[in-house]
C-alpha cells in the first residue's frame, strides 16, 4: 500500500495483522535507507516507510527556519490519518530526533522507540562534521557531497570492501538529489534541536538507545547523554559498525531490532490502519 498525505510519500509493507513499525531515516530522509531491514521486519510486522518532506518522492520546498518539530508534526499528521493506535518507532540519527519529538508531543502515537546513533544535542565534533558537509554542498556541489558522505557514515574497512555498492548508491542518490537548499535547511534544523531536559522527561515510551563506539559523525557519548535523560530507556553500545550500523552490521542489527520489538508488544487495537477499518 502506498500513498501521499500532507506532502509525504509513504509505503506500508508486511502482513495486515502485524504490529505496525514506523521507520524514519536520517539526514538523507529516504525510505530506501531501510532496505536491509525490510525483509526481516515484514516477516512479522506491518512496516511504514516514508520519504521525509523535501526528499525523495515527498517533493516540496522546505521553508526557512525549518524545525525537527515541524518534521514530527508532518509525520504525526500522516499517522493520525492512517493508523489506529500506537506504533513502534525506529529512527536513525535525525529520524530518531523526529521520533523523540513525536513521542513528546503525541505520546498516544508512540509505544516504543529504537533510536540509532541519536542525540539530545550535537557536540562540537558533530557540529564540525555537519559544517564540513554543508561547505562541501555549497562550494563543490551535490556530487562532491555524496562522494564524501560514506566517510561520515561507514567504517574505513567497510568502505574499502563495498566500493562498487557505494558507487551505485551515489549514482542513484545524485539522480534524485533534492534541491540543495532543502538539505541545508535540514542540517540547520537538526543542529538547532536541543530540547530541555524537562521536555525529554516527557517521553514515556519504552526506549532503546543504540550506539556504536566507532561512529565518526555522532560520538557514542552523545547517545549516552540522551539515554540518561529519558525516563524509560536503556542503552546498548556496539563495539563497531559506524554511524550507519544498520547497513554495515545488518545481521547483528536486525537481531537487536527484532529482540527490542518482541519485548514491547502492542495492544491488539493498534494493529490496523484506517483503510482496514
Amino acid at each position: 500500500m502506498t500513498g501521499a498525505v500532507s506532502s509525504l510519500y509513504w509505503e506500508i509493507h508486511g502482513p495486515a495483522d502485524g504490529e505496525l513499525v514506523v521507520l524514519s531515516a536520517g539526514l538523507g530522509g529516504s525510505r530506501n535507507y531501510w532496505a536491509a531491514q525490510l525483509p526481516a521486519l515484514t516477516k512479522y510486522y506491518r512496516v511504514l516507510v516514508y520519504d521525509h518532506f523535501g526528499t525523495g518522492r515527498s517533493r516540496g520546498e522546505i521553508p526557512e527556519l525549518y524545525t525537527v518539530e515541524a518534521m514530527a508534526a508532518e509525520l504525526g499528521g500522516l499517522l493520525e490519518d492512517q493508523v489506529s493506535g500506537p506504533v513502534h518507532f525506529i529512527g536513525h540519527a535525525l529520524g530518531g530526533l523526529i521520533g523523540l519529538e513525536l513521542a513528546r508531543r503525541s505520546p498516544e502515537l508512540v509505544a516504543s522507540l529504537l533510536l540509532i546513533n541519536a542525540w539530545s544535542e550535537p557536540n562540537a565534533h558533530s557540529r564540525r562534521c555537519f559544517s564540513v558537509r554543508r561547505k562541501l554542498l555549497l562550494n563543490s556541489g551535490p556530487e562532491a557531497y555524496l562522494e564524501a558522505q560514506p566517510l561520515f557514515l561507514y567504517t574505513p574497512v567497510w568502505i574499502a570492501a563495498n566500493t562498487e555498492w557505494l558507487e551505485q548508491e551515489s549514482s542513484h542518490a545524485l539522480a534524485s538529489f533534492p534541491p540543495p537548499a532543502n538539505v541545508l535547511r535540514r542540517i540547520a534544523a537538526l543542529l538547532a534541536w536541543q530540547p530541555a531536559a524537562q521536555e525529554l522527561a516527557k517521553v514515556r515510551a519504552e526506549t532503546l538507545v543504540l550506539a556504536t563506539r566507532d561512529d565518526s559523525l555522532v560520538p557514542w557519548t552523545c547517545s549516552q547523554k540522551l539515554a540518561a535523560r529519558l525516563p524509560n530507556s536503556s542503552i546498548r553500545l556496539l563495539p563497531e559498525g559506524g554511524h550507519g550500523v544498520n547497513v554495515t552490521e545488518v545481521e547483528r542489527f536486525n537481531e537487536l531490532m527484532l529482540d527490542h520489538l518482541r519485548k514491547h508488544r502492542l495492544p491488539a487495537a493498534a494493529l490496523t490502519t484506517q483503510e482496514a477499518l
